[in-house]
């Protein structure tokens, strides 16, 4: 648990702050933003710079490097040798950090610094470990861009909230401000080198059960003609970290419904198995029980890609004992009911389906409290 930082005086008399910047080709923004975040050192603020070059091909290097020259006291330079992403660049600036509290900034102008500010009161006043600064709290004129990303980023938002339990505005947005306790009993957890780091680092926040406020924001975004690099793509594995990271601790209405579509996808599985190997001439027995392990061998493979935690409840060889077990009641149970319902008279595609939609309910109760 994230201990407490007692702290009752105004955060410009008080805080201790560190920006982690990472930095991808912005030779021509990267010194404007730096002098925009020393802004906050004129309220008073304490102010640490890491700046994360994350193997930029343009000048931007150099650039951080005179930077860095100019204000050796405030800030910390990192250069990654090989491109990484976003996400690898703020993992290597959160060990880096030594301030009370720890924050993300842009390397562009899409952002304003001074806003650190109100996220600073916030974290300060009401005792949080972190604060995210939304987007689209702020009800005020604003440059009008692209409706699809705007979009997918409220999508997106709305999918990761459905999975963590929290009612936050604007997952997306690149202003997170921890404690730096909490940050850095995160970062060593986080995996994505990419944009997947805002709805991963979201997970483990709710994961840990950390205090979560958020505040408004400005925000000036940019075109991709003036360097915006997030693309459907990064949408697309957003959505693919919300259910991978999200999954396992998800409420259990969503982890019931991600369920039914790997159970959907493994029962078609199974009736086309066992309709193949019913036409093949296999006796009943053999057609039932075939088609049911291999479904449960795919239902296995995707359990532990989409839904639950691989081993988190037995080691390797305990969870494939305690997947077997939960195979061979299910396979019993599978063929009971095709075999009971046929000898009523019921056709053998029915039997099967009936007997397979009765399965889906068990098998999802022993793999979430048997298995995994």
């Amino acid at each position: 648990m994230v201990t407490e930082n007692k702290i009752s005086k105004p955060a410009e008399e008080t805080a201790c702050l560190s920006l982690v910047i990472p930095c991808y080709n912005e030779e021509k923004t990267l010194k404007s933003c730096v002098e925009r975040c020393f802004k906050l050192k004129e309220r008073g603020v304490k102010l640490e710079l890491v700046i994360v070059d994350d193997c930029s091909t343009d000048n931007s290097y150099a650039v951080a490097q005179d930077i860095a020259k100019e204000y050796p006291d405030e800030i910390t330079l990192c250069h990654h040798e090989v491109n990484q992403g976003k996400g690898a660049a703020l993992r290597t600036g959160f060990t880096k950090a030594h301030g009370d509290f720890v924050g993300v900034q842009d390397a562009d102008a899409e952002y304003e610094p001074l806003d650190y500010l109100t996220l600073l009161d916030t974290i300060i006043k009401n005792k949080a470990d972190v604060v995210f600064g939304s987007r689209y709290l702020r009800q005020e004129c604003r440059r009008v861009l692209y409706f699809w990303h705007t979009w997918m980023n409220r999508t997106l938002t709305f999918l990761s909230n459905m999975f963590t339990n929290l009612d936050i505005s604007d997952m997306e947005t690149c202003y997170k401000l921890f404690r730096r306790e909490a940050i850095q009993e995160i970062a060593p957890l986080l995996k994505e080198n990419r944009f997947g780091f805002e709805p991963e680092v979201t997970i483990q926040v709710a994961r840990h059960k950390l205090r979560v406020y958020e505040c408004a924001i400005h925000y000036e975004p940019r075109t991709y003609e003036e360097g915006k690099k997030i693309g459907w793509k990064d949408g697309l594995r957003a959505l693919y970290c919300i259910l991978h990271y999200g999954a396992p601790d998800a409420p259990l209405p969503m982890q019931l419904i991600q369920y039914f579509f790997i159970g959907l996808v493994c029962a078609l599985a199974n009736l086309w198995l066992f309709s193949m190997f019913m036409l093949t001439g296999m006796p009943l027995a053999g057609c039932t029980v075939a088609a049911f392990l291999l479904a449960a061998a795919l239902n296995y493979i995707l359990c532990i890609t989409i839904l639950f935690r691989h081993k988190a409840r037995w080691s390797s060889a305990g969870e494939i004992f305690a997947y077997l077990l939960a195979i061979t009641v299910m396979c019993a149970f599978d063929y009971g009911i095709t075999a009971g319902l046929m000898h009523l008279g019921v056709s053998a595609f029915w039997s099967k389906s009936w007997s397979t939609l009765l399965g889906f309910f068990g098998n999802f109760i022993l793999r979430k409290f048997l298995v995994f």
